[in-house]
Formats: C-alpha cells, sequence, structure tokens
C-alpha cells in the first residue's frame, strides 16, 4: 500500500483490491466509523469491490446508482407525476370555488396547493429524465474516460484498470474525516506490520468465471479477518 495526500492507493491484481478494500473497511470498523456515520459506512461496504464482481459490470453498474440524481420530494412520497398534476387540477378547481363564494383567502391557498403539486410534479419528471440520461452517459462513456468513483461524507475512492494491462487495477480510497484519517493510517500500518496474510471475502458458490476480467476467484467462504498464521 502506497500513502499520498489523496489517499491510501493500491496497484495490483483484482484480489490486491479487494484486500485493499477490505483492510480500510475494518480499520473503519476499528476507529468506530461504522457507528459515527452508518449510512455513510453501509454505503461504502455496499460499493467497494468484491471478489466475485466484475469491474466492468458490478462495480459499474453501483457506482451509476450512487452518482444518480436522488429522489426528490414527490418521490420519496410515493406519488407519481400524474398524480401529482391530477391533485393539482383538483384544487385549481377548489380555488375557483373559492372565489365564487367570495373566499378569497381560501382561493389564494387552494391556488397555492395546485402550484406546489405542478412544481413537485415537474421535480419528479426532471429527476426521472436526469437519471435516465445520467445511466446511459455514464455507462457508455465516462467509464471509457475516467475511472470507476465512490463519493460521500467518509469515503472517496476511485479504481481503475491500468492500460494496456488486463489484469492489473489502481485503487485510491481517501477519508475524508481528518481525525478518523490519522486513526485508520494508523491501524492499516499495524495491519502490514503484524498480519502475514488476510483472509478475503467469498461469496459461496462463486463462479469463477464471474470474478474480475481474467482473475479467479476463491472458492472458500467466511469472513474477511487479519491472521496471523
Amino acid at each position: 500500500m502506497d500513502e499520498s495526500i489523496s489517499g491510501f492507493r493500491v496497484r495490483g491484481t483484482w484480489g490486491d483490491v479487494v484486500e485493499h478494500g477490505e483492510r480500510i473497511t475494518s480499520a473503519l470498523r476499528e476507529v468506530d466509523a461504522d457507528r459515527s456515520y452508518r449510512e455513510a459506512y453501509e454505503e461504502w461496504d455496499d460499493w467497494r469491490p468484491k471478489t466475485h464482481e466484475r469491474l466492468s459490470e458490478d462495480v459499474n453498474e453501483k457506482t451509476a446508482a450512487q452518482a444518480s440524481v436522488g429522489e426528490g420530494e414527490g418521490e420519496r412520497a410515493g406519488e407519481d407525476v400524474d398524480d401529482d398534476l391530477q391533485t393539482a387540477g383538483e384544487r385549481l378547481s377548489e380555488s375557483y370555488e373559492k372565489l365564487e363564494d367570495d373566499d378569497a383567502e381560501g382561493a389564494v391557498e387552494k391556488w397555492g396547493e395546485s402550484i406546489g403539486h405542478v412544481a413537485r410534479a415537474a421535480d419528479t419528471a426532471g429527476r426521472r429524465v436526469l437519471r435516465r440520461v445520467e445511466n446511459t452517459v455514464y455507462k457508455r462513456v465516462m467509464t471509457q474516460v475516467a475511472p470507476y468513483y465512490f463519493d460521500n461524507d467518509l469515503i472517496s475512492a476511485n479504481i481503475r484498470r491500468v492500460r494496456g494491462e488486463d489484469d492489473t487495477f489502481v485503487f485510491e480510497v481517501r477519508v475524508n474525516d481528518d481525525d478518523r484519517r490519522d486513526d485508520v493510517r494508523n491501524v492499516l500500518h499495524e495491519y502490514e506490520d503484524d498480519v502475514e496474510r488476510w483472509h478475503v471475502d467469498t461469496e459461496k458458490e462463486t463462479d469463477a468465471a464471474a470474478a474480475a476480467e481474467g482473475v479467479e476467484a476463491p472458492s472458500t467462504g467466511g469472513e474477511s479477518k487479519p491472521s496471523t498464521n
């Protein structure tokens, strides 16, 4: 493992990449980042490369999903565009009824609710279009010229295949919390000094052909953990 201003970096096989991600994940747990940054830690743990995955398929898919525009208010409320537009029309009709009843205040209130639903429908539709465009552009274009990346409050990371070397990858991870970065650095150095062999996580029933391109996955299962044996 190399260390720079930008993070903890490893260059090697797919197995080296997977091990690097597991060591950092284990170190994050040791410094309690999994508790302090629970959601961010879980996002990282899901995204980090796994033994049975392919870079151009699984990591690609997860990166596109992680980079995608989030859900808006309407989507979080379970409302479709058509639902919001229908509700907007109903509120507009109610606004006219209030005017006929000389209830100006009620008319303005219903009119405001109508505009709110129209805006939410437009937001939902816009986010969906952006996600479709993002997904297509990212998968078909961006991954051809840029590394696969991950970013949240806890971790920033990127991984790429070395050009001209199908079985060689570069994986760089940065801990964004300054204090925990130092703690993680210390734990990683302890691993390098004390751990002779790292037991890499593998999925049971893993098909070796489904591992990173050209790299066979170990056939044994179990939790990742350091070993001094």
